[in-house]
């Protein structure tokens, strides 16, 4: 079988595989390989193994570990490029062209000027490779292209804070849809599927599979369970877990058992059917019991009768302390006469200064007493 090395270049959208030779180089060392544009300074990714020959596209190039002076020399070129992004910049905005340069890349043996940028449609840029030329005395190759190279190219963090996957991972893109978004009941918001090229974020298709496998096996929320105490019907899916929530028809505590525990097939379909081996031993106890927790209106329900017969018994105690001691009160009438009596006299200006409140009608004299007195 063959030995590789797997070789990551700057610019490559995937990791290349090439001859080691009689080089021994380990993961992290640079080394000098040759491509189809010729040489080109790239990092080690993969130490050396073997494969199958079947899946070697065509013959292995050489790879050759680089030395201090061929670091120096990739070093300068990368000193040299951000100057020269600039430039191309200050050309782009003279021509009045509809392109975003991006990117500026030398190969090893300064044979070629690469120049990458992204543009909506076809430009024509015949005047801007003149001037380029003339510019830099260098070969020049334009490169259009899309959003998400260009994220892949500049780089950045994605919004769990991580490195963008497409820089991470380095491989060829693979379609992603918003099918993938809503088997993974994910909120369909522009906002928080989409990554920074403004398209749907690469990791959707991560999990998909999972999620699409698990579904296929699971009952959907809501389908009718048998359990040993009765019916019940499945609230939640736990996806990473594998594991399916219900809860009793007649109220009661919420059982969580593996998605194995339930029984969809027999040839009967839905409802499925739950083991007994596989409840929880604390909801077993209470539910196999026929004991039951009280859902959330039954348990209002008690207190407020709770509550109202308390205040019955306190209300009864108040109206009958003189009984349980044996004497009756004094009338009612008595004892708001002796109230009126101990009334002060300040209270009684208070009342009469008083406007907002009721004044006490005058009694009308007798005739007779009118009569004698005159």
């Amino acid at each position: 079988m063959p030995t590789v090395v797997g070789v990551r270049l700057r610019y490559a959208g995937k990791v290349l595989w090439f001859d080691p030779v009689d080089a021994a180089p380990e993961e992290g060392d640079h080394v000098v390989v040759t491509t189809e544009r010729g040489q080109e300074y790239g990092e080690v990714v993969s130490a050396p193994h073997e494969v199958d020959a079947a899946q070697l596209p065509a013959e292995l190039k050489p790879v050759r570990i680089a030395t201090e002076p061929d670091r120096e020399k990739a070093a300068s070129q990368r000193e040299r490029e951000s100057g020269e992004l600039e430039m191309f910049r200050r050309l782009v905005d003279k021509h009045k062209l509809d392109m975003k340069p991006i990117g500026v890349e030398h190969l090893f043996d300064d044979s070629k000027m690469i120049f990458y940028f992204v543009a909506e449609e076809r430009v024509d840029f015949r005047e801007l490779v003149r001037d380029l030329a003339a510019e830099f005395h260098h070969r020049i190759d334009m490169r259009q292209v899309g959003v998400r190279d260009e994220a892949r190219m500049v780089g950045g963090l994605g919004h769990c804070g991580q490195q963008l996957c497409c820089v991470r991972f380095a491989g060829d893109f693979q379609p992603v849809s918003i099918r993938m978004a809503k088997e993974q009941d994910l909120p369909l918001n522009p906002l928080k599927i989409s990554g920074l090229c403004g398209r749907l974020m690469c990791c959707l298709r991560y999990e998909y599979e999972a999620y699409k496998d698990f579904k296929q096996r699971a009952p959907k929320c809501g389908s009718p369970v048998e359990t040993p105490a009765g019916g019940a019907k499945v609230v939640a899916l736990n996806v990473p877990r594998e594991t399916v929530t219900i809860r009793p028809l007649e109220g009661g505590q919420e059982m969580t058992v593996a998605l194995e525990a339930l029984d969809c097939s027999a040839g009967r379909g839905c409802p499925c059917v739950l083991k007994a081996d596989a409840v929880p031993h604390t909801a077993s106890t209470s539910i196999l019991a026929g004991a039951r927790t009280p859902s959330l209106r039954e348990a209002d329900r008690a207190a407020g009768k709770e509550g109202e017969s308390g205040r019955t018994s306190s209300q009864d105690k108040r109206r009958e302390p003189s009984k349980s001691s044996g004497q009756e009160g004094p009338p009612r009438e008595q004892r708001q006469r002796s109230h009126e009596g101990q009334r002060t006299p300040d209270a009684g200006k208070s009342q009469a200064s008083g406007g907002g409140r009721r004044r006490r009608r005058r009694r009308p004299r007798p005739e007779g007493t009118d009569a004698g007195t005159a």
